[in-house]
């Protein structure tokens, strides 16, 4: 039938079908109004994964109307209200589209109560979507959904909750951003007494302000937690959540938040009460778990400066305030009385205060396991604990000083305040002035002491080395090692012959009596001398017996000293890749490690072209002796394993963070893993390894030396190493662990590396597949998945993307982590064919920088 368009009736159907369409939001989707379409008191806009709804709403025991937008799961958890300040009575209230392109609310009046007030648009034909992270976007029409266009944005202009994926700016020209503001009840939006932000000054913090009075903090940001907030010293950054972006063209910053599971329902609010939850919906019990709560109503000392300046809070047991060590109580009668608020103050006045200046300088005390101060300033000058102390000393208005990893040097040069006990260990140190004389009680060392120490010293110098000089004069076969004086380095160069390569290492040995890192000298480690006629005993004058195995530095002998001490005797080969540099490279470092896993150095021998270390006996060999061989692994069990893995990784983090010397071994692999009668691992042969300095994060080199296998791409292909190629290196080393294979022993199959075939089936969702088939059924599914997830973590081709060792021993260390997805590793299949082309060819590799570089293969 054919249809009459002057037909009153089509006419009418028509009309009513557009009118519709300008009134309701089912034409053109839930998620979005356009010019000319309304959402009316009763309508409402859902967001396409339908996790948020946009709408009018009343308080609970409340009749007054709000635009706002609540998660759909709950419509009681409001986390954006426009018109907070303008509530609307009765139920006329509605959302639009302005002529000029702005949002806008009206109430039943059609009196203007909320908008977006944007100034100027490029182009008045706009939009606005609901997104599925709860932000409401108005933008060009024709960009709808695009990051480009937008014009305003509820993200933009928050009121009591932040959300994942907002960004909280940080700028130190900005100052103080409050960005959050709670409710002024539970019943009523509009704004409370209460506000969130960020502080960007010293070190950028979360703070909760009542007013324009702090009510809480969050401590320093340090790149990895919020130094105040206790819980969250076991989780590493990339686990948690929270990231600071780079600086933008503004030197603006962004904290935002991102949660490990996408899935999650969180949001963190602001109570009209002052507190801050993190919360996060419980889909099972249908209701909002508090994860967090601060101030924490169970911990008064998170309450700001709960016990006045110069103090500390514990609440370890019941509350209790104390004033730091050289302080005592400003008002002792309100003290007393549980008044705290009034502080400490110094018993005697610093010494650089006086105005008789002269006498001994001021000092520092130490203090751990606290919530740092406030009110710190960065000084960027001073790169490391040292330099930042110095510059404390040097200014007498310094009243304090903490050199913190990810944050730098931070002084506190106003009153000390905020300064509570954590109740953790691995809290930050600082470290107060305080007048010399309360330093501990003790007294400095008179100038007198101090010269006729320096003569004791100097008298027993010429006294060891003339016993030296009547050593050296008897018979070879007579003294025993027991019998041998502890010597310095640069007492080396006594017992080297007057061959030419020996004298060049005495002269490398003695010239002088330190290392230098950074134009600082760091005292060498005294180190026994054996003779070579005690170590021939010792080792059944190095009989193939006694031969426990052979590596590139040469053989490697057992011995037995005769007070019945075993030991082992790494003999230089005259023929070794590794020559004089790899070897004085491992007395110097070696010697000045002390940890339970790493090998320790019990001495040397330099005679002529023999040149020795003598290490302690390892009885069960190395890891690679029972690793890679299928009769020997049954003895490791995935117990055991996982404790190698452990071990390993306590060891690097002390190589890496925890030593005096900053070092990177640059040769960590399986046989270079040694095992002690305990099955406990420990890292040897330094010979490769290098010093950094305190604030050195990267070297380049033009010679290349390590392992194939085990190499990071940016050391193999550029020569940069860093702490990152060790993580690289024990990743693979983690993998080989698991399904106990060689890495090189996929060169021939389909996989071309142990890294691409972890890959293939970590994509695969096959990660157990991976494990090897003698633990299979004996271990952890979930411990095996999270070691195999923290060994794809730390091969990925950029050192950027890598965690540091200190966030793995926090991985393997927590009971449930969620870690970030790793990378797919493009690096390792084409190394395995540049690999079999410098095997088989013998070729050089040229690094990028177009310099020829030698590699040492693998031995």
């Amino acid at each position: 039938m054919e249809t009459n368009i002057n037909n009153p009736v089509f006419v009418l159907l028509v009309s009513s079908i557009f009118l519709l369409c300008s009134l309701v939001r089912i034409c053109d989707g839930v998620d979005i109004i356009r010019q000319g379409q309304t959402v009316r008191d009763g309508d409402t806009l859902i967001s396409e994964a339908e996790i948020f709804e946009l709408g009018f709403f009343s308080p609970e025991n409340s009749t007054l109307r709000f635009l706002g937008i609540w998660y759909k799961v709950d419509v009681k958890a409001v986390v954006w209200v426009a018109n907070r300040n303008n509530p609307i009575s009765g139920n006329d209230g509605a959302l639009r589209i302005g002529v000029d392109g702005n949002l806008v609310v009206f109430d039943g009046n059609n009196s203007l109560v909320w908008s977006s007030n944007v100034s100027r648009f490029s182009s008045n034909n706009t939009a606005a979507i609901l997104q599925n992270s709860g932000n409401f976007v108005l933008s060009s029409n024709e960009s709808i959904g695009d990051t480009h266009g937008v014009h305003w944005q509820s993200f933009s202009h928050p009121t009591d909750t932040f959300l994942p994926g907002m960004r909280v700016p940080v700028n130190s020209a900005i100052g103080e951003y409050r960005a959050f503001t709670a409710w002024k009840s539970a019943n009523d939006p509009s704004p409370g007494n209460y506000t969130v932000g960020v502080d960007p000054h010293g070190g950028p913090q979360i703070i909760i302000w009542d007013h324009i009075k702090r009510r809480w903090r969050s401590g320093q940001w340090n790149s990895v937690i919020f130094t105040g907030v206790s819980n969250m010293s076991n989780i590493a950054s990339f686990l948690y959540g929270f990231k600071l972006s780079q600086p933008d063209e503004n030197r603006t910053q962004y904290f935002t938040y991102n949660p490990s599971n996408p899935s999650d329902l969180l949001r963190f609010r602001v109570g009209w009460d002052g507190r801050e939850h993190q919360l996060r919906w419980n889909e099972d019990e249908k209701k909002w778990e508090d994860l967090q709560l601060h101030p924490d109503p169970t911990n008064r000392c998170e309450l700001y400066n709960l016990c006045g300046k110069y103090a500390t809070c514990d609440n370890s047991n019941s509350l209790s305030c104390n004033c730091l060590k050289g302080f005592r109580p400003k008002f002792p009668d309100q003290w007393s009385r549980g008044n705290w608020s009034g502080g400490c103050e110094r018993k005697i006045e610093l010494q650089c205060q006086r105005t008789n200046g002269t006498g001994e300088p001021d000092g520092f005390k130490g203090l751990k396991c606290i919530k740092l101060p406030d009110l710190s300033n960065l000084f960027l000058s001073a790169s490391n604990l040292d330099a930042c102390g110095r510059s404390c000393l040097g200014n007498c208005s310094c009243n304090a000083y903490a050199f913190v990893s990810g944050i730098g040097c931070m002084m506190w040069t106003e009153d000390l305040v905020d300064i509570s006990h954590l109740d953790q260990s691995g809290s930050l140190e600082f470290f107060y002035r305080l007048h010399h004389s309360e330093l501990d009680g003790r007294r400095k060392i008179s100038k007198l002491v101090i010269i006729i120490i320096s003569l004791v010293g100097a008298c027993s110098l010429m006294v060891a080395l003339w016993l030296l000089w009547i050593y050296k004069k008897k018979p070879k076969g007579l003294p025993a090692v027991s019998s041998m004086p502890c010597c310095k380095d640069n007492d080396i160069a006594v017992l080297v012959q007057s061959k030419s390569k020996s004298k060049e290492l005495s002269a490398d040995l003695s010239v002088s009596s330190g290392i230098l890192i950074d134009g600082n000298q760091v005292n060498r480690p005294e180190l026994p001398i054996f003779n070579l006629g005690s170590l021939a005993a010792a080792t059944n004058n190095f009989s193939e017996g006694n031969r426990l195995g052979q590596g590139g530095f040469g053989a490697v002998y057992k011995g037995e000293l005769p007070g019945g001490q075993e030991i082992a005797v790494k003999r230089l080969s005259a023929k070794s890749c590794q020559g004089l540099e790899e070897f004085k490279n491992e007395i110097i470092l070696i010697a000045k490690l002390q940890h339970r896993n790493l090998v320790r150095l019990l001495g040397c021998s330099i005679q002529g072209d023999e040149k020795m270390l003598i290490y302690e006996y390892m009885p069960n060999k190395s890891l690679d002796y029972f690793l890679f061989n299928e009769a020997r692994k049954e003895k490791l069990d995935w117990r055991t394993r996982l404790s190698i893995i452990e071990g390993i990784a306590r060891g690097l983090l002390y190589l890496h963070r925890d030593s005096r010397l900053r070092i990177i071994h640059r040769d960590l692999k399986a046989s270079n893993i040694l095992l002690d009668g305990e099955m406990n691992p420990k890292i040897s042969d330094f010979g490769m390894a290098r010093i950094f300095g305190g604030n050195q994060h990267e070297a380049n080199t033009v010679r290349v030396v390590g392992t194939y296998g085990y190499m990071s791409p940016e050391y193999a292909m550029e020569g940069l190493f860093s702490v990152k190629s060790d993580v690289y290196s024990f990743g693979v080393l983690l993998l080989e662990i698991i399904c106990g294979r060689r890495n090189t022993s996929f060169r021939s199959m389909e996989h071309t590396s142990l890294i691409t075939y972890a890959w293939d089936l970590w994509n695969e969702d096959k990660a157990m597949d991976l494990v090897d088939p003698s633990i299979r059924d004996s271990c952890s599914p979930n411990e095996m998945l999270k070691c195999i997830h923290i060994g794809m973590l730390c091969v990925q081709d950029s050192a950027m993307h890598r965690p540091t060792m200190a966030a793995v021993m926090l991985l393997l260390e927590s009971e449930t982590p969620t870690l970030p997805m790793p990378r797919q590793p493009s690096y390792a299949s084409m190394r395995s064919s540049i690999d079999a082309d410098f095997i088989s060819d013998g070729h050089e590799i040229v690094s990028s920088n177009n310099l020829t570089v030698t590699m040492v293969v693998g031995r």
